[in-house]
């Protein structure tokens, strides 16, 4: 696995070691600020669980770490929309050229199964009065750096399925929310914010649309597609069923959290902002019997609860990077 100090690879550790606690674990991930070894540090200790800071890039260690591996779940990526436009080196560095290492060392070893871990943002924005939903053969039209550097990435794992017959997946997520989530994203930094008895700031009007997914319910789709889907394989992996705008879930967490609404702040709109993904996740849940266990109002009540529970781990995230968040959203 790499990634795994991140938000959904931390999370898919933790489901994964539950699940097939027999297997042998290897978990590769640079530390960068959104990696935090606290996110797996109750399985250290585990004699199966192995963990190597080490950036995707290095060639060298890599190699002799993929001997004898079966399986690899790529989650390491750059992430963050915001911090793309503001410095997209490092996304093209990491998502790009570090998925190129990955799936050269994957050939050289032959493993059994590559998955790739993307993002519905390669397919760009629907608009907002538009009823239709990303597909898996929607053409891709990434916007931003970060969307732009998924894509790159995911026909790479495709042309190396084409050209040198590398076993792979790939699923296309949308929004995660859940436990661990680095609160530079808009769920923690709301939940967070509130228990802080701080604004929460709205990019523009609030009224952009985003399709929402428990990271549970994540980490349960991979694993069947990982197991049960056969090579070449490409699902999408939403959460929803109906529309839902910024403003509207936000609006829920304030009422799940009993807040008053005046703690919501619209702030300057980011450049080059998509207005609207939407997913359909018919395939998945036709091919292998999956679909979401919790609706959004369901899931932020548990997100809500682990960050009440968890204040030791975000807090300290929060102060490092105010900086971020002043210049970020000016408040």
């Amino acid at each position: 696995m790499t990634g795994g100090a991140g938000f959904i690879g931390s999370n898919f550790l933790h489901y994964w070691s539950k699940r097939y606690p027999d297997d042998a674990l290897l978990n590769i991930d640079a530390l960068t600020y959104a990696g935090n070894r606290e996110n797996f540090s109750d399985l250290l200790n585990r004699p199966n669980f192995h963990f190597f800071k080490l950036n995707i890039n290095d060639s060298q260690k890599l190699d002799s770490l993929m001997t004898d591996i079966d399986l690899v779940i790529h989650f390491a990526a750059e992430t963050h929309v915001d911090r793309s436009i503001g410095n997209p080196d490092s996304f093209l560095q990491t998502n790009i050229l570090g998925t190129h290492n990955l799936l050269k060392l994957a050939l050289k070893h032959g493993v059994r199964r590559f998955h790739h871990i993307s993002t519905d943002e390669v397919f760009g924005s629907l608009t907002l009065n538009d009823n239709d939903k990303f597909h898996e053969n929607t053409p891709y039209s990434p916007r931003s750096p970060y969307s732009a550097s998924k894509a790159a990435s995911d026909h790479l794992v495709r042309a190396y399925g084409e050209t040198y017959g590398l076993p792979y997946s790939i699923t296309n997520c949308s929004n995660n929310y859940g436990e661990y989530h680095f609160p530079e994203k808009l769920f923690p930094l709301a939940i967070t914010n509130l228990l802080e008895n701080k604004k929460v700031p709205i990019y523009g009007n609030g009224q952009q649309v985003r399709d929402w997914l428990y990271v549970q319910d994540h980490c349960r789709a991979i694993e069947l597609v990982c197991l049960l889907a056969a090579d070449s394989a490409n699902y999408l992996v939403g959460g929803l069923t109906e529309d839902i705008t910024n403003l509207e879930a936000i609006k829920l967490i304030f009422k799940l959290m009993h807040k008053d609404e005046s703690l919501i702040e619209f702030v300057k709109d980011r450049p080059g902002h998509d207005q609207k993904y939407s997913v359909d996740w018919k395939k998945i849940n036709q091919d292998l019997d999956w679909k979401p266990s919790v609706d959004l109002e369901e899931g932020l009540t548990k997100t809500i609860k682990w960050y009440e529970d968890h204040q030791t781990w975000w807090q300290p995230l929060k102060q490092k990077n105010q900086a971020y968040f002043q210049k970020q959203y000016r408040t």
